[in-house]
């Protein structure tokens, strides 16, 4: 028996008790005289605080006792994953929405230096940064690191791609985006230590603000293009390995306003991957112009992790 049940048992008997002794009609007009001004001179915030109590017992009484002890499922620890021409402090508004709704958020570093070896990075990452239940996140390029290394982990349980790339096996970033002249969005930067042919590349500080950032303050487009990391032209020609999107549950937010990768390569991508899709009004940098609308999609994944 609870200790409610066994409190409320006790105020019971000494009820009962009182009606035993004085039974209505009992009472001689002496006792009842003595008797009522004792209970009438009882603060009232401890009767009050009685009759709290009583109602209380009968309340718990009414709880299963398994629903009592039941335990609190643990929230899946969210991984941000950044893209090209970008750092971990893209993801600055998204991760502050998530800490206050209480989940553990890591943004991890993405070295932009191949497809392959970015994707051993973040493996090596979640393996050593985490435990339990993980919802991995990648936004554009990071959306191709994702892809490869998800399935190295048996603890990521759900994948959401924002603005991103979800190549299948085969496929590479580049080809996906349909060739193009790359001299019109690119700066090319040669990197000591280089394999032949491989340069650095930023996209060039006139074009950035309106294909990477159109929905954001011109001021801030203009700090974006200047802070931005480049990526080896070579990692956005890797072929891209086996999916992690065939095996898990993915969820896909599309930036219809997107400059730089097309909303309807998104979609082809998305439906492709069967993924739960949800189109926003965004740029390319949706985390940082609709960052509640980014979140809102993460934390629909992460309720989907049993």
């Amino acid at each position: 028996m609870s200790a409610q049940v066994r409190w409320f048992a006790r105020y019971l008997r000494a009820g009962l008790g009182w009606f035993r002794a004085f039974p209505p009609g009992s009472c001689s007009p002496s006792s009842t005289e003595r008797w009522i001004p004792i209970m009438m001179n009882r603060p009232l915030r401890r009767r009050g605080a009685l009759i709290t109590l009583a109602v209380l017992a009968l309340f718990t009484l009414g709880v299963p006792a398994s629903a009592a002890s039941r335990p609190v499922r643990p929230k899946p620890t969210i991984v941000l994953v950044h893209g090209a021409w970008a750092d971990a402090s893209s993801w600055s508004d998204v991760t502050g929405l998530l800490q206050r709704l209480g989940y553990t958020v890591l943004a991890a570093p993405n070295p932009l230096r191949g497809l392959g070896s970015d994707a051993a990075y973040l493996s090596a990452f979640l393996d050593q940064r985490t435990s339990g239940p993980v919802v991995l996140v990648g936004h554009s390029y990071g959306g191709a690191v994702v892809t490869n290394a998800a399935g190295t982990d048996p603890d990521v349980k759900a994948l959401v791609y924002v603005n991103a790339f979800a190549p299948d096996k085969g496929e590479t970033v580049l080809g996906l985006q349909g060739g193009g002249d790359p001299s019109a969005l690119f700066d090319v930067v040669a990197y000591p230590g280089a394999p032949a042919g491989d340069v650095d590349l930023y996209i060039k500080q006139a074009v950035f603000p309106q294909a990477f950032a159109g929905d954001l303050p011109a001021a801030t487009a203009a700090r974006l293009a200047a802070g931005q990391r480049p990526i080896a032209l070579s990692a956005l020609q890797e072929p891209s390995g086996a999916p992690a999107w065939k095996t898990l549950p993915s969820w896909y937010l599309v930036g219809t306003k997107d400059g730089i990768l097309p909303p309807s390569l998104q979609l082809t991508m998305a439906n492709r991957a069967h993924s739960h899709v949800t189109e926003v009004a965004a740029s390319h940098l949706s985390m940082l112009s609709r960052p509640q609308a980014v979140v809102d999609v993460i934390v629909a994944a992460a309720r989907s992790v049993r």
